[in-house]
């Protein structure tokens, strides 16, 4: 980068942080510019990250998403938000999108400047999301749809010009109920609450989301309909929201990954279905209810994760056999140990390499540069001159390898995958970049204990996934590589591979790396082959997992908070990942492995990633 360039960088990053702060009149807020989409998390605020060049076009949408971000941080109560919350994944994003309407309504109210930059970031989101192209309302989503309504209700703007066409759409589908809650919204912008329960009354009009008591006064004029039931059922939507709440708060990005909460919507979705089959309504919201209910067997669940394991590898045989395990991995590592070794090396010299030239001169306060002091010597009137170190992108990352322990991976390839993980671990670790190494597969061949149980309740139709799934933990992110060493050797166990179920694997691990703290988070992804379950495929569609895994991965590369690439051993994984690499043997790997690692750690194409990122991610407060 010139220097031109990230002085320019540099003071946009220290001017929109400040704006922040005095929007926001919190002096204490934290900043970050990192990949990914904006958002706020306690009093961490999250910017995207600016290029160098800073064109004209991303300067204003960057001053829209932290004037969005600031308004939040002033505006929004997270405790009130939480409390009335709802828990299933699509009412909670209309929740949220109503919200953020909210606040920013109410803080550009009396700032010219601010209302000027939030409609030029929600026009160049309406164009690069293609809003004008969409000849269906159900191509909009309908978080975007409902929040561009009530903006319009709201604020008395127009909505887009990209975006007036598809909503024109949505307008005459509202039913009377709706347009009522929308009407109420408007008047309620001031009094975050009010507006909360106006919200709950527009989702339980469009049915996503059940009629909520507000208090004894409200029950006793809305009558006893509903009642104790309702109340109760709120109380635990609450409570469900607000441990989703606090798991995002840790720096995640919002997850429409597998989980309990997950779990428990896809069942009230099948029980909405069974009740409404045949009976669905044209038109309206109704419509966009998810998913189509006399398609049942589109929707993937699991039918029981009582019996599911995260494990770590210690745990799953006796010491003995893991220190015979890790002596017999040191054994084929002895093979292959010179050719990876030199590739690691290379990659080791790269990354410190990278750190020794990181540092920036000629400034007025930081350590004293004492190979300037000549010129102070020879013309006292020149000033000292100090330097920073500047801090090296790989010096906060992290990098998860998650490795297929299927079946299809015994012998030679699980052999090669095991030693080039743990030649990874150490060289990355003495760079200080922090690596957890995973893997995945199943407790059974052909369906454990949820097959056994699948069977007892008399096999209903389109169960979903019927394997027990093991995560296996081979090495944490913070653990060090000498005491998870011997965890490694586990690969190479007899019994231990079994199934692969990608999906759920691929989103186990990618909530584990949002939970982390560092700003450049990696996802390597080490398969052989589409997932694979015969007691799944066997009462499912046979594109089941597939199209399962191909949904995860689209919504991980979609979001940007975590950089996703995929080795494939034998198998083309190039048609479910954006960034993917096809080996044909697995000696290739161990090289394969360091090239891609030395690109993503490289300073050019780290910042391509982040322009790509920051492109295909719009910004959502």
């Amino acid at each position: 980068m010139s220097k031109p360039d990230q002085t320019r960088q540099e003071e946009f990053k220290r001017a929109t942080a400040g704006a922040i702060r005095a929007i926001a009149q919190t002096p204490e807020v934290q900043v970050a510019f990192q990949p990914g989409p904006a958002g706020v998390a306690g009093k961490r605020a999250r910017l995207p990250l600016p290029t160098r060049a800073l064109p004209p076009a991303e300067m204003a949408k960057l001053r829209g998403a932290a004037d969005a971000v600031a308004l939040k941080l002033r505006h929004h109560d997270e405790a009130t938000h939480a409390a009335r919350a709802p828990a299933r994944r699509e009412a909670r994003e209309v929740f949220d999108a109503l919200e953020d309407v909210r606040v920013q309504a109410v803080g550009s109210r009396h700032m010219s400047g601010v209302a000027a930059n939030l409609r030029a970031r929600l026009a160049d989101e309406a164009e690069s999301e293609g809003y004008d192209r969409m000849t269906r309302k159900d191509q909009l989503p309908l978080h975007t749809a409902l929040s561009l309504l009530a903006r319009e209700k709201i604020s008395g703007e127009a909505p887009p010009p990209a975006a007036q066409r598809v909503l024109e759409m949505w307008r005459g589908s509202l039913d009377e109920k709706a347009e009522g809650a929308l009407d109420e919204l408007s008047r309620a912008t001031d009094d975050q609450e009010a507006f909360a329960r106006a919200a709950r009354k527009l989702l339980s009009a469009l049915d996503l989301a059940e009629a909520e008591v507000e208090s004894e006064a409200d029950q006793d004029e809305e009558g006893d309909e509903g009642g104790e039931e309702n109340a109760q059922d709120q109380q635990a939507s609450a409570g469900e929201a607000q441990a989703q709440d606090q798991e995002s708060m840790q720096g995640a990005e919002p997850e429409t990954m597998e989980g309990e909460a997950a779990e428990e919507e896809a069942q009230d979705s099948e029980e909405e279905g069974a009740a409404a089959e045949g009976d669905e309504k044209p038109g309206g919201p109704q419509a966009r209810k998810e998913p189509p209910q006399t398609d049942d067997a589109s929707r993937y669940r699991a039918f029981n994760t009582a019996f599911d394991e995260v494990v770590e590898a210690e745990d799953l045989c006796d010491p003995d056999e893991l220190t015979r395990l890790r002596q017999q991995l040191d054994q084929q590592l002895q093979h292959l140990q010179g050719v990876v070794s030199k590739l690691a090396n290379r990659l080791q010299r790269r990354l410190m390499a990278q750190q020794q030239r990181a540092w920036e001169f000629d400034l007025e306060e930081g350590l004293l540069d004492v190979s300037r002091l000549t010129r102070v010597v020879t013309n006292p009137m020149h000033a000292l001159s100090y330097k920073r170190e500047r801090d090296a992108d790989f010096r906060d990352t992290v990098v998860s390898l998650l490795i297929d322990n299927s079946g299809s991976m015994r012998g030679r390839p699980i052999t090669v995958a095991a030693m080039c993980a743990d030649i990874l671990a150490r060289t990355l670790e003495r760079c200080a970049v922090k690596t957890e190494i995973l893997g995945f597969t199943t407790r059974a061949w052909k369906g454990g204990q949820s097959r056994e149980r699948w069977v007892q309740e008399g096999k209903p139709r389109n169960p979903g996934r019927l394997n027990d799934l093991r995560h296996i933990v081979y090495k944490a992110a913070d653990a060090p590589w000498r005491r998870s060493r011997r965890a490694m050797g586990l690969m190479l166990r007899e019994g231990l591979l079994k199934e692969n179920i990608d999906g759920e694997a691929l989103a186990w691990a990618y909530k584990r790396l949002l939970a982390r703290t560092e700003h450049r988070r990696i996802l390597m992804v080490i398969s052989d082959g589409a997932p694979v379950d015969d007691s799944t495929l066997s009462v499912n569609p046979g594109n089941y997992l597939e199209r399962h895994l191909r949904d995860q991965i689209k919504d991980i590369e979609n979001r940007g908070a975590v950089e996703l690439i995929a080795i494939g051993i034998g198998h083309d994984v190039t048609r479910y990942y954006r960034r993917a690499v096809t080996i044909v043997d697995a000696e290739e790997l161990g090289g394969t492995m360091m090239k891609k690692l030395a690109e993503l750690f490289d300073e050019d194409a780290a910042e391509a990633w982040q322009r790509a990122a920051a492109e295909r991610a719009p910004a959502i407060v």
